[in-house]
């Protein structure tokens, strides 16, 4: 099971949080506030915290923005990830990934069927990689983003989590863009 090597040092990761609603504001915003309040509890730097509409073009470009930024090293999104009319987060996303990480979305269900039972099946969680930026699609719920933090991210985004997580090989990431034999 998941556990951390104290021998090792922290390494802090920079996040951004992208809450996507058409009817939250700042001060409505439970769910990205809670993330970015678990990230930096937990010793990480929140990179931005930014709120767009349900629109495939708004997301994207927020989350691409931040692809293309070096300060920022993970993308964390919540809300649009139902099946509504409305909800198209993994729409907007998923074109963006190099490399989907399809063990997240499996893992978040077996979470949170745990609490929900089979309504986990109602979310459309996903996670990938793309210009060396991990990015985790969670639901619009507190609990939801609560399950994907405590449950997944604050192991596989602390260098420390044995046998593997995801700091370690960041610096990998994108060696598919390193000429041969470099």
């Amino acid at each position: 099971m998941s556990r951390i090597d104290e021998s090792r040092p922290f390494l802090p990761v920079r996040i951004a949080v992208l809450t996507v609603s058409d009817t939250r504001t700042v001060k409505e915003d439970k769910s990205g506030t809670l993330l970015a309040s678990l990230l930096t509890e937990a010793g990480h730097e929140l990179a931005a915290h930014e709120i767009v509409r349900d629109e495939i073009p708004e997301i994207q470009a927020k989350v691409q923005g931040w692809i293309d930024d070096p300060a920022v090293d993970g993308v964390l999104t919540t809300g649009g990830t139902g099946f509504t009319g409305r909800d198209v987060t993994p729409e907007a996303v998923r074109p963006l990934f190099e490399k989907e990480i399809d063990g997240f979305s499996a893992l978040f269900h077996m979470q949170s069927f745990e609490k929900v039972g089979t309504s986990t099946i109602q979310s459309r969680a996903c996670g990938g990689v793309a210009g060396g930026t991990y990015i985790f699609c969670v639901p619009g719920s507190p609990g939801a983003c609560k399950d994907a933090w405590n449950g997944i991210l604050k192991y596989q985004l602390d260098i420390r989590h044995r046998p593997c997580n995801f700091v370690e090989i960041m610096p990998r990431l994108q060696e598919h863009l390193e000429p041969a034999g470099s």
